[in-house]
């Protein structure tokens, strides 16, 4: 018998494997929470699966998302991305990626790492919604507001409400697996 997912994650098994292994997952290591930072930012105006099917080639792209390389990116490796036909190749999400990599250093310095900060808002805990079926699950909440308000502010880009709920979905903040997920039992 075939296992009951979330249904956003039917599409195919890129999908699956994403949804079974990954989403939802609470994550603390900074070098993945930058990673899932990286990639919801370009995600926006975008599917998940467009950013998804292209991740290996992010992560080539973006030095396997090692922040402290990305936030010395010269003109021309900003040249040599916007030439990279394997990302999504918009010049205001490159260079978001390198002003968040910037701020994320500024925020582990003062908190003792980015985890600490951005799990900080929900006090350490995962938030479990316990939605009944997909059209519960929201794209925003107060929460998701609250931190895009404070990461703006310190100067991060493309990180506004949705981008943020997103973000906290993919890294185990919230938890949003429908009430017949298999995860979910």
């Amino acid at each position: 018998m075939e296992k009951v997912r979330c249904g956003w994650c039917e599409k195919d098994d890129l999908y699956k494997k994403y949804h079974d292994e990954e989403w939802g997952k609470p994550v603390h290591d900074d070098e993945t929470i930058f990673e899932f930072l990286v990639l919801e930012s370009f995600q926006a105006g975008l599917s998940w699966y467009t950013i998804l099917s292209k991740r290996e080639n992010f992560r080539k792209a973006f030095d396997n998302f090692d922040y402290k390389k990305v936030a010395l990116y010269s003109d021309k490796k900003i040249d040599e991305l916007m030439n990279n036909s394997g990302i999504i190749r918009n010049k205001l999400k490159i260079l978001a990626a390198v002003t968040n990599a910037r701020q994320f250093m500024v925020v582990q310095k003062e908190f003792g790492s980015f985890s600490k900060y951005i799990w900080g808002f929900i006090e350490g805990k995962p938030i479990d919604n316990n939605p009944k079926t997909l059209a519960d699950v929201p794209a925003t909440t107060e929460i998701s507001d609250r931190i895009s308000k404070d990461l703006k502010k310190r100067g991060f880009k493309f990180v506004g409400s949705t981008v943020i709920y997103a973000h906290m979905q993919a890294t185990g903040m919230v938890n949003d697996h429908i009430e017949d997920c298999f995860i979910r039992k």
